[in-house]
């Protein structure tokens, strides 16, 4: 929701995102760990925040 509506924002976040949660980035690993579906779930938020705030940081080199 932090990101602009185009398709360059949608391609850029889906790939940050990806590669976020691939890599799972600390605090995403231990976080991962917690008992039930919690962990699972907890760990897709967290590489949401890490891409929103790549996506924020290359949008500001590329915006006119």
């Amino acid at each position: 929701f932090l990101a602009p509506f185009s398709w360059l924002g949608f391609l850029l976040g889906f790939v940050f995102f990806r590669v976020a949660d691939i890599t799972k980035p600390w605090p995403c690993r231990p976080i991962e760990r917690l008992p039930g579906g919690w962990g699972l779930m907890l760990d897709d938020v967290m590489a949401a925040i890490y891409a929103c705030a790549a996506l924020q940081v290359v949008l500001v080199f590329i915006r006119p």
